[in-house]
Protein backbone atom coordinates (compact mmCIF):
# COMPACT_ATOMS: atom_id res chain seq x y z
CA UNK A 1 0.00 0.00 0.00
CA UNK A 2 2.53 2.53 1.21
CA UNK A 3 4.84 1.82 -2.30
CA UNK A 4 2.05 2.45 -4.15
CA UNK A 5 1.19 5.38 -3.11
CA UNK A 6 4.56 6.53 -3.00
CA UNK A 7 4.92 5.72 -6.96
CA UNK A 8 1.65 7.83 -7.71
CA UNK A 9 3.93 11.07 -6.43
CA UNK A 10 6.32 13.41 -8.39
CA UNK A 11 8.29 14.72 -5.08
CA UNK A 12 8.24 18.24 -6.15
CA UNK A 13 10.22 21.50 -5.69
CA UNK A 14 10.05 24.60 -8.02
CA UNK A 15 10.64 27.72 -6.25
CA UNK A 16 12.79 30.22 -7.68
CA UNK A 17 15.08 30.14 -4.16
CA UNK A 18 15.75 26.65 -3.93
CA UNK A 19 19.23 25.83 -3.48
CA UNK A 20 21.71 22.98 -4.06
CA UNK A 21 21.43 21.29 -0.73
CA UNK A 22 17.97 21.41 -0.62
CA UNK A 23 17.64 19.65 -4.58
CA UNK A 24 19.95 16.94 -2.40
CA UNK A 25 17.60 16.89 0.04
CA UNK A 26 14.75 16.06 -2.78
CA UNK A 27 16.52 13.44 -4.61
CA UNK A 28 17.49 11.78 -1.21
CA UNK A 29 14.03 11.91 -0.26
CA UNK A 30 13.12 10.55 -3.45
CA UNK A 31 14.95 7.50 -3.18
CA UNK A 32 14.07 6.45 -0.10
CA UNK A 33 10.14 6.79 -0.76
CA UNK A 34 11.07 5.38 -4.11
CA UNK A 35 9.01 7.79 -5.51
CA UNK A 36 8.08 8.42 -9.41
CA UNK A 37 9.66 11.09 -10.13
CA UNK A 38 11.33 14.43 -8.83
CA UNK A 39 10.10 17.30 -10.63
CA UNK A 40 12.52 20.33 -10.60
CA UNK A 41 13.68 23.37 -13.08
CA UNK A 42 15.52 22.99 -15.82
CA UNK A 43 18.82 24.47 -14.04
CA UNK A 44 18.42 21.69 -11.55
CA UNK A 45 18.08 18.52 -14.46
CA UNK A 46 21.65 17.03 -14.62
CA UNK A 47 22.25 17.44 -10.88
CA UNK A 48 19.26 15.41 -10.05
CA UNK A 49 20.39 12.72 -12.84
CA UNK A 50 23.00 12.11 -11.62
CA UNK A 51 22.17 11.94 -7.63
CA UNK A 52 19.41 9.17 -9.05
CA UNK A 53 21.65 7.60 -11.18
CA UNK A 54 21.09 4.31 -9.35
CA UNK A 55 17.74 5.00 -8.95
CA UNK A 56 14.03 3.99 -10.08
CA UNK A 57 13.34 7.56 -9.46
CA UNK A 58 12.83 9.52 -12.73
CA UNK A 59 13.75 13.20 -13.45
CA UNK A 60 10.74 15.42 -14.15
CA UNK A 61 11.29 19.22 -15.18
CA UNK A 62 8.92 22.14 -16.28
CA UNK A 63 8.84 23.71 -19.47
CA UNK A 64 7.72 27.34 -20.59
CA UNK A 65 7.31 27.52 -16.82
CA UNK A 66 5.21 28.92 -15.29
CA UNK A 67 3.08 31.42 -17.68
CA UNK A 68 3.48 29.11 -20.78
CA UNK A 69 4.34 32.29 -22.90
CA UNK A 70 7.22 31.58 -24.44
CA UNK A 71 6.99 30.86 -27.94
CA UNK A 72 6.82 27.33 -29.58
CA UNK A 73 10.43 27.46 -30.19
CA UNK A 74 11.60 27.96 -27.44
CA UNK A 75 9.43 24.97 -25.36
CA UNK A 76 11.22 22.64 -28.14
CA UNK A 77 15.01 23.78 -27.30
CA UNK A 78 14.20 23.52 -23.84
CA UNK A 79 12.89 20.07 -24.18
CA UNK A 80 15.69 18.73 -26.01
CA UNK A 81 17.63 20.41 -23.34
CA UNK A 82 16.38 19.12 -20.61
CA UNK A 83 16.52 15.51 -22.11
CA UNK A 84 19.89 15.94 -22.89
CA UNK A 85 20.90 17.00 -19.00
CA UNK A 86 18.62 13.43 -18.29
CA UNK A 87 15.25 14.29 -17.81
CA UNK A 88 12.74 11.48 -18.75
CA UNK A 89 9.36 13.61 -18.12
CA UNK A 90 8.39 16.90 -19.24
CA UNK A 91 5.60 18.81 -17.73
CA UNK A 92 5.03 21.24 -20.34
CA UNK A 93 2.76 24.77 -19.51
CA UNK A 94 -0.31 25.60 -22.26
CA UNK A 95 -0.58 28.54 -24.01
CA UNK A 96 -3.24 29.92 -21.93
CA UNK A 97 -3.97 33.16 -23.38
CA UNK A 98 -4.07 31.18 -26.78
CA UNK A 99 -6.92 28.96 -25.52
CA UNK A 100 -8.99 31.76 -24.10
CA UNK A 101 -8.71 33.20 -27.36
CA UNK A 102 -9.89 29.77 -28.64
CA UNK A 103 -6.69 30.09 -31.23
CA UNK A 104 -7.21 26.19 -30.66
CA UNK A 105 -4.79 25.59 -34.07
CA UNK A 106 -2.01 27.11 -31.96
CA UNK A 107 -2.55 25.76 -28.68
CA UNK A 108 -2.55 22.33 -30.62
CA UNK A 109 0.87 23.10 -32.29
CA UNK A 110 2.41 24.57 -29.52
CA UNK A 111 2.02 21.05 -27.81
CA UNK A 112 2.93 19.03 -30.39
CA UNK A 113 6.19 20.75 -30.78
CA UNK A 114 6.79 19.69 -27.07
CA UNK A 115 5.92 16.28 -28.08
CA UNK A 116 7.97 15.80 -31.12
CA UNK A 117 11.21 17.27 -29.25
CA UNK A 118 10.58 14.65 -26.67
CA UNK A 119 9.52 11.64 -28.87
CA UNK A 120 10.74 8.32 -28.03
CA UNK A 121 12.73 10.14 -25.08
CA UNK A 122 10.09 11.51 -22.32
CA UNK A 123 6.54 11.96 -21.80
CA UNK A 124 5.10 14.95 -21.93
CA UNK A 125 2.51 16.22 -19.33
CA UNK A 126 0.49 19.43 -20.66
CA UNK A 127 -0.09 21.58 -17.09
CA UNK A 128 -3.81 23.54 -18.24
CA UNK A 129 -3.51 25.82 -15.62
CA UNK A 130 -7.39 24.72 -14.34
CA UNK A 131 -7.49 27.51 -12.11
CA UNK A 132 -7.53 30.10 -15.04
CA UNK A 133 -9.80 28.51 -16.94
CA UNK A 134 -13.67 27.60 -17.10
CA UNK A 135 -15.16 24.31 -17.26
CA UNK A 136 -15.83 24.01 -20.92
CA UNK A 137 -12.09 25.57 -21.63
CA UNK A 138 -10.80 22.45 -19.49
CA UNK A 139 -12.82 20.07 -21.50
CA UNK A 140 -10.92 21.52 -24.94
CA UNK A 141 -7.09 22.07 -23.43
CA UNK A 142 -7.67 18.31 -22.32
CA UNK A 143 -9.02 17.51 -25.63
CA UNK A 144 -6.14 19.63 -27.81
CA UNK A 145 -3.70 17.54 -25.38
CA UNK A 146 -4.47 14.20 -26.69
CA UNK A 147 -4.68 15.15 -30.54
CA UNK A 148 -1.41 16.52 -30.12
CA UNK A 149 -0.60 13.30 -28.63
CA UNK A 150 0.72 14.67 -25.10
CA UNK A 151 1.12 11.38 -22.46
CA UNK A 152 -0.45 13.10 -19.75
CA UNK A 153 -2.71 16.61 -18.72
CA UNK A 154 -1.84 17.97 -15.80
CA UNK A 155 -4.03 20.87 -13.35
CA UNK A 156 -1.84 23.24 -12.05
CA UNK A 157 1.96 24.80 -12.01
CA UNK A 158 1.30 25.83 -8.37
CA UNK A 159 2.17 29.39 -9.06
CA UNK A 160 -0.84 30.80 -10.21
CA UNK A 161 -4.49 31.80 -8.27
CA UNK A 162 -4.70 27.79 -7.11
CA UNK A 163 -4.22 24.21 -7.77
CA UNK A 164 -5.87 21.04 -8.26
CA UNK A 165 -9.62 20.88 -7.76
CA UNK A 166 -11.61 17.62 -7.84
CA UNK A 167 -14.11 18.73 -9.98
CA UNK A 168 -11.23 19.83 -12.84
CA UNK A 169 -9.45 16.68 -12.44
CA UNK A 170 -12.85 15.10 -12.84
CA UNK A 171 -13.26 17.28 -16.15
CA UNK A 172 -10.25 16.14 -17.41
CA UNK A 173 -10.20 12.33 -16.90
CA UNK A 174 -13.45 12.49 -18.33
CA UNK A 175 -12.23 13.90 -21.50
CA UNK A 176 -9.16 12.13 -22.16
CA UNK A 177 -10.61 8.54 -21.04
CA UNK A 178 -8.14 6.03 -20.30
CA UNK A 179 -5.87 6.73 -22.74
CA UNK A 180 -4.03 9.24 -20.77
CA UNK A 181 -2.47 10.24 -17.57
CA UNK A 182 -4.20 12.99 -15.21
CA UNK A 183 -1.89 14.63 -13.01
CA UNK A 184 -3.12 16.73 -10.04
CA UNK A 185 -1.15 19.41 -9.00
CA UNK A 186 -1.41 22.37 -6.33
CA UNK A 187 -2.45 22.32 -2.92
CA UNK A 188 -1.90 18.58 -2.34
CA UNK A 189 -0.98 18.33 0.97
CA UNK A 190 -1.87 14.85 2.86
CA UNK A 191 -2.99 11.45 2.49
CA UNK A 192 -6.66 13.08 2.37
CA UNK A 193 -6.02 15.30 -0.02
CA UNK A 194 -4.35 13.01 -2.52
CA UNK A 195 -7.02 10.10 -2.06
CA UNK A 196 -9.80 12.83 -3.27
CA UNK A 197 -7.78 12.88 -6.52
CA UNK A 198 -7.14 9.84 -7.12
CA UNK A 199 -11.16 8.91 -6.49
CA UNK A 200 -11.76 11.78 -8.91
CA UNK A 201 -9.29 10.04 -11.43
CA UNK A 202 -5.80 11.50 -11.16
CA UNK A 203 -3.13 8.79 -11.85
CA UNK A 204 0.05 10.74 -10.79
CA UNK A 205 0.29 13.99 -8.04
CA UNK A 206 2.40 16.91 -7.69
CA UNK A 207 3.44 17.82 -4.33
CA UNK A 208 5.86 19.32 -2.47
CA UNK A 209 4.48 17.51 0.91
CA UNK A 210 5.55 14.15 -0.33
CA UNK A 211 7.27 13.20 2.74
CA UNK A 212 4.58 14.39 4.55
CA UNK A 213 1.89 12.48 2.80
CA UNK A 214 3.62 10.00 3.01
CA UNK A 215 4.48 9.72 6.86
CA UNK A 216 0.87 10.19 7.21
CA UNK A 217 0.63 7.03 5.44
CA UNK A 218 2.54 5.14 8.41
CA UNK A 219 1.07 6.50 11.15
CA UNK A 220 -2.51 6.02 10.18
CA UNK A 221 -1.31 2.23 9.56
CA UNK A 222 -0.12 2.37 13.00
CA UNK A 223 -3.31 2.20 14.17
Amino acid sequence: MTQNIASLIDHTLLKQNATKEQIEKLCEEAKVYTFASVCVNPTWVKLSAQLLKESPVKVCTVIGFPLGASTSEVKAFETKNAIENGAEEIDMVLNVGALKDSDFDFVQKDIEAVVEAAKGKAIVKVILETCLLTNEEIKKASELSKTAGADFVKTSTGFSTSGATVEAVKIMRETVGADLGVKASGGVRNLEDLQSMVDAGASRIGASSGVEIMQGLTSKSEY
